[in-house]
């Protein structure tokens, strides 16, 4: 399966995330809409997306008790999205609870995938909160555990794909925020890879946003990042 291009809608309400929509190429098909965004608008931000045929990534990044998590996934298929996160240090049940929602839902339920390690996070920050792992050695733990309660994939960064890809094969999703072009700014991330290396290691969907988003032409940048996946 090539990757595909998700680019995320990190903007702070409906008018300019429709503009961004407006200014991109018709070939970008899956947009990103995660916490800023939705909060701000609620569920009728996805509107004028699922109008013009475009996907959904909803990143909620859905952490609670197993029913409250169950019923969030109930309610987000509702609004057709594509697919949509949680996090995978909430426990064995609470992804089971995610999965078995969205799968009694048919083949038209969200595909859930578990955010291992944040890329804004490094050695430095897993230390900080007692965790003595390596964060690609988190990320394999935490995505045994995700994988093994049912999820469709995993949220990690390029710099875990590969061994993900080495120990899962090919079936999870891999999807991977933190992608830059060489000349890019890293921002707030710390575990960026480019497009190209991304899709080397085996990702399967490609997080950008504010590459193309801070762009001049966020028309050229969109085209850039799909130049670059093979």
């Amino acid at each position: 399966m090539k990757a595909q291009l998700i680019v995320a809608l990190d903007v702070p309400d409906k008018a300019e995330a429709v503009a961004v929509l407006d200014r991109l190429p018709a070939e970008v098909a899956l947009f990103k809409i995660g916490l800023e965004l939705f909060c701000a608008e609620g569920p009728g931000v996805l509107e004028p997306f699922l109008a013009r045929r475009k996907s959904i990534f909803l990143d909620l990044k859905l952490h609670d008790i197993p029913r409250t998590v169950e019923r969030a996934v109930q309610a987000a298929a509702r609004h057709g999205v594509f697919m949509l996160t949680v996090h995978a240090s909430g426990g064995a049940a609470m992804l089971r609870a995610a999965a078995d929602a969205a799968r009694a839902l048919g083949p038209q339920a969200p595909k859930i995938v578990a955010v291992t390690v944040l890329t804004s996070l490094d050695q430095s920050d897993l230390t900080a909160q007692g965790i003595p792992r390596t964060p690609g050695d988190q990320v394999l733990a935490l995505a045994r555990l995700a994988l093994a309660a049912g999820v469709d994939g995993l949220v990690c960064s390029a710099q875990e794909v590969a061994a993900l890809r080495q120990t899962f094969g090919p079936q999870p999703l891999l999807v991977t925020p933190g992608i830059r072009l060489p000349t890019d700014d890293v921002g707030d991330q710390k575990r960026v890879a480019t497009p190209a290396a991304a899709c080397r290691a085996g990702a399967s969907y490609l997080v950008v946003g504010r590459p193309i988003l801070e762009s001049a032409d966020p028309a050229a940048a969109a085209r850039r990042i799909l130049q670059e996946i093979p």
